[in-house]
């Protein structure tokens, strides 16, 4: 099989990176089928007799990470946290994500920007470049969405997080998993800074924020209501295309700037006399 080149290479990637922001996770079957042989006919056979299936083993079980006690511990110490700093102090000294051990190479990585910011910027995770500094957004992908937030107006109005606070390996999507083991503490920083909307960027992000299902090309623009899980807490939510996919399809950077605009617009409504 010839070797494609690299342009061949960058094209293949940036194709297969849009089907998975617009929310395609599989392409092939997980077992190849020959149709043939499967559109013969089968002579018909006899019932087979059944039998009651078997609990999984302990042991197997066992190998399981208990998420549900990782949970509980994560909302018991956001839950403690009264300021920003001692959630960052909460989450850094927190050990039952376990990305925190397999991807990050230095730290976790909070937030920045406004501690009250009227709009909180939820992404995925952080990358390489976020885990090297501890801040998110810092990379390429960063210092497109800050020109993007500073054309809207929104530099100085924006506190900036994650689903996940440690790098995942190998910048992978992180985990349904591991996205609810850290949303006490997204949930906290939602009740500390007390923003009037959130932005949602990236298909993880507003898949795991909003409990939906459908691509981020089906999602963004649209406004939600997101709910704290407890259900005492509740805001205006914007999914909007992650910067990493504008780098790599240029042409959606309109739908985005649409998107910040639509924000931008509700944010500067006035209040309605009462």
């Amino acid at each position: 099989m010839p070797v494609a080149e690299p342009t061949d290479r960058l094209i293949a990637e940036s194709l297969l990176a849009f089907w998975a922001d617009a929310g395609v996770d599989a392409v092939l079957l997980d077992a190849p089928v020959d149709r043939i042989e499967a559109g013969r006919i089968v002579p018909p056979q006899p019932p087979a007799r059944k039998v009651a299936a078997a609990p999984a083993p302990a042991a197997a079980r066992a190998g399981q990470p208990d998420i549900s006690a990782a949970i509980a511990e994560a909302q018991a110490r956001a839950a403690e946290a009264d300021s920003l700093e001692a959630l960052k102090a909460a989450i850094a000294a927190f050990d039952g994500c376990p990305i925190k051990f397999e991807g990050a190479a230095r730290q976790s990585v909070f937030y920045r920007g406004a501690e009250d910011a009227p709009v909180m910027v939820v992404g995925e995770g952080p990358g390489a470049e976020e885990d090297a500094q501890g801040l998110p957004f810092v990379g390429r992908a960063g210092q497109l969405l800050d020109r993007m937030l500073a054309a809207a107006g929104l530099s100085d109005r924006v506190m900036i997080t994650n689903t996940v606070f440690w790098r995942p390996p190998g910048n992978r999507t992180p985990s349904p998993q591991e996205q609810a083991i850290c949303a006490p503490f997204v949930e906290r920083a939602v009740a500390l800074v007390k923003p009037k909307a959130l932005l949602l960027v990236g298909g993880a992000s507003a898949k795991s924020m909003l409990k939906r299902e459908e691509g981020i090309l089906s999602l963004r623009g649209r406004w939600f209501e997101w709910r704290s899980a407890d259900g005492g807490l509740e805001l205006p939510a914007m999914p909007t295309l992650h910067p990493a996919f504008l780098l790599r399809q240029p042409a959606a950077k309109k739908r985005a700037w649409a998107d910040l605009l639509t924000l931008t617009e509700r944010l500067d409504r006035p209040l309605r006399p009462g």
